[in-house]
């Protein structure tokens, strides 16, 4: 498995090695080792497993969690085809404001690791595009935030080739540099202390 480091500062990308045969294929998007290598310790304990299933032309986010508690994610595209984005929300991060996209689809079969703190969002590119997702913490509604997929400080590339469907929160989130003022964005530090504490809980199976 191969790692590379994002323009976003402790997001990852990795890239199995695929073994296709006349049966179909076989491959292992999470490897601990890999992992380990390139985050610097191993993967928080999984407490929650996401599913999505999106119809070409979905936007999702950009969102992110309350920190405290902060969740890290390990992201992966199990059909279909997506442009999976990090944003840096980081109060004091070097990479603060920043993004990053990786495509995720059936070919090259990439994940992402998400640290504590940044936003995420992508667009499906395909119909029955699937995301399926490892939490560090468990759903809460009340921790959950969303900014402004759109917006125009940013730049992200979320235009799918059709007209963009986004979720009625999604339409009305603000925008970064509004969060920002209303002190809504994560304190790096604080977002570094938690995924440390993280990363010293292996993983359960």
């Amino acid at each position: 498995m191969q790692a590379r480091q994002l323009a976003v500062e402790g997001a990852i990308e990795f890239t199995p090695k695929v073994f296709p045969d006349d049966r179909g294929l076989f491959l292992s998007p999470f490897q601990e080792e890999a992992f380990t290598e390139a985050h610097g310790g191993p993967l928080f304990r999984t407490v929650q497993t996401n599913h999505s299933s999106s119809k070409r032309g979905v936007v999702r986010g950009i969102h992110y969690t309350t920190t405290p508690p902060g969740t890290a994610k390990y992201v992966y595209c199990a059909s279909g085809q997506a442009l999976d984005i990090v944003v840096d929300l980081r109060v004091g991060s070097p990479t603060f404001g920043k993004w990053d996209a990786v495509l995720l689809d059936q070919r090259d079969h990439r994940a992402m690791y998400f640290p504590v703190g940044v936003g995420h969002a992508f667009v499906a590119l395909e119909d029955d595009t699937v995301m399926w997702y490892l939490l560090s913490t468990a759903y809460d509604p009340g921790n959950e935030l969303a900014l402004s997929v759109l917006d125009p400080a940013l730049g992200l590339p979320v235009d799918p080739g059709v007209e963009p469907i986004l979720s009625e929160r999604d339409q009305v989130a603000i925008t970064l540099a509004e969060a920002e003022r209303q002190g809504l964005l994560p304190d790096y530090a604080t977002c570094v202390e938690i995924e440390r504490r993280l990363s010293e809980v292996p993983q359960t199976t």
